[in-house]
């Protein structure tokens, strides 16, 4: 037998150690290609947009100031809705009383009809 009778056995005995050792030195291979792909789906994007905003500039501020005033519009509701928050605290209920002692309550037609005697 010669070498070069050999030499196919050899380069896949290779190659199974290679790909073995690949796979124990990277595991995430599948999210590395993911990370890839979404890298050259920015890549793409960002050259398109360059064009874009190369063609029409006026188009591109206009954008960025309209996106601008919706984060300004944002931040200002949302610190409005935080300083309509109640204040935490306590409080106890105070019963209001007329100068003679009685409850200022008012009375329902329930209660009036219920208290007048009746002829």
């Amino acid at each position: 037998m010669s070498k070069f009778e050999s030499l196919p056995d050899r380069a896949l005995e290779l190659v199974h150690a290679i790909s073995a050792n690949l796979k124990e030195a990277a595991p995430k291979a599948g999210q590395w290609l993911e990370t890839g792909a979404k890298f050259g789906a920015l890549k793409t994007g960002a050259r398109t947009a360059g064009g874009f905003i190369r063609r029409n500039p006026v188009v591109a501020v206009a954008a960025v100031a309209g996106a601008g005033l919706l984060w300004y519009a944002a931040a200002r509701r949302k610190a409005r809705l935080q300083s309509e928050e109640p204040i935490e605290g306590s409080a106890r209920r105070v019963e209001a009383r007329r100068a003679n002692g009685q409850t200022s309550r008012r009375r329902t037609t329930r209660q009036a009809s219920e208290e007048s005697p009746s002829e």
